[in-house]
């Protein structure tokens, strides 16, 4: 059954404009960009080393993110439940989902599994099933991170509620993040928020969003969990 996004993917990044949107980055990039510069935080200030690790994105759609991050990874891959998108990721090891609870990978295939914008897609019923299925394919030891968009935002969901590709979306709280993840046996390690700053700011006063990270008013949030 093909996914909604499959009609969004031609033109996906038309869809995600908007007047906020664009006043506050040059495009999309730059929030690609911030997202895999707190995934190096992370690994930096936990002295966890990714040369050697393998790294799965889950509903990487057409692999923005895990392009800017391969380089430090052994392995990089993605699955995602539409065709359309997986169509862009060329020179990317990509799998099609048939469900969007289920991940087509053997048990502790990865030492990182992150889920980015990804959870306000997914339906409550299955939400429970795909950390559970992110725990499975994580070797012990393994991380976990989920990203979200923050609905303690009010610009953020301002933006999402007029974007034509979240139409269906129901956004999540970082407590409730961190619920879906205990259940599945996760323990969490630190939650972060960032994209305070708009582009032009963040690239002279990185550091001092950096010292906001644990104030819930960013308009995405970071959950990092350890597969104990």
């Amino acid at each position: 059954m093909p996914s909604e996004f499959d009609r969004f993917a031609d033109d996906y990044a038309d869809l995600l404009r908007d007047p906020i949107r664009d006043r506050f980055a040059t495009g999309s990039r730059f929030f690609q960009e911030r997202k895999w510069i707190l995934i190096q935080d992370f690994f930096h200030t936990t002295g966890r080393a990714t040369h050697g690790a393998h790294w799965l994105d889950i509903g990487c759609g057409q692999g923005q993110l895990l392009r800017l991050g391969r380089p430090a990874f052994a392995r990089v891959a993605g699955c995602d439940l539409s065709a359309g998108m997986l169509k862009a990721s060329q020179g990317i090891e990509v799998r099609l989902q048939t469900h969007a609870a289920v991940l087509p990978f053997a048990d502790k295939s990865f030492d990182f599994v992150t889920a980015v914008c990804v959870y306000h897609h997914v339906a409550l019923a299955d939400r429970a099933r795909l950390t559970r299925e992110a725990r499975r394919i994580l070797r012990p030891g393994g991380i976990f991170c989920l990203m979200e968009h923050n609905p303690l935002n009010p610009v953020t969901r301002r933006i999402v509620r007029r974007a034509p590709v979240d139409v269906n979306a129901v956004l999540l709280a970082a407590s409730e993040a961190r619920n879906w993840i205990a259940e599945a046996g996760l323990r969490c390690l630190v939650t972060w928020f960032f994209l305070y700053l708009p582009e032009r700011l963040y690239r002279s006063l990185a550091p001092l969003e950096g010292l906001m990270k644990t104030l819930p008013l960013g308009g995405q949030y970071a959950v990092f969990a350890q597969k104990n």
